[in-house]
């Protein structure tokens, strides 16, 4: 199973994401680009790749006793920003520390439960995958710079998903990964 850890925004945030995302679509190059669908809005706070179905369980266990040592805190998806000219993305504002803290935890969840991590040395940047580009000398600049006053309503994570990833079908264009949350856990509980 190809899992990660993340922080799932609730409806209402995904909502005011979605319209700001339906004006990006409107520029120019826009169509150039692979767009994620609101489905898969998320924040990965580890990424675990592929983990043997016998391992789950403990990693489970892991993630739940982290969980219950985290309390819930405030976020927002605010702002926004590009790696290079390949990926599109909105950004989050709030107890960032607490959300570092929350990953740092997934990711030791992993490491204890025997899983290589390769985040480790990696600062994390909580960032929500918007849209990615295999066009070459496509610049992404404009995206950013309008999404670097998006702010949206504040919520509270109140709660830790392991998720899986399935892949795209290969071979059939404009297909996305789907998500699956496999279990979440309270935070602070």
């Amino acid at each position: 199973m190809r899992l990660f850890a993340a922080v799932l925004p609730p409806a209402p945030a995904i909502e005011e994401l979605a319209a700001e995302v339906a004006q990006l679509k409107k520029f120019p190059a826009a169509g150039r680009l692979r767009w994620t669908g609101r489905e898969s809005w998320h924040f990965t706070l580890a990424f675990y790749g592929e983990v043997p179905e016998e391992t789950v369980p403990d990693l489970a266990e892991r993630l739940a006793r982290a969980a219950r040592r985290r309390d819930p805190y405030e976020l927002r998806i605010a702002g926004g920003g590009r790696f290079s000219d390949r990926v599109v993305w909105a950004g989050a504002d709030g107890d960032r520390p607490a959300m570092r803290r929350l990953a740092d935890a997934a990711s030791a969840a992993g490491r204890r439960a025997g899983l290589a991590m390769e985040d480790e040395h990696r600062p994390y940047t909580p960032h929500l995958t918007l849209a990615r580009n295999r066009v070459p000398g496509l610049d992404l600049r404009p995206y950013a710079t309008a999404l670097k006053d998006f702010a949206g309503t504040a919520w509270t994570v109140e709660a830790l998903a392991l998720v899986c990833s399935h892949p795209p079908v290969a071979g059939v264009a404009g297909k996305q990964p789907r998500y699956e949350t496999v279990d979440s856990w309270p935070l602070g509980r």
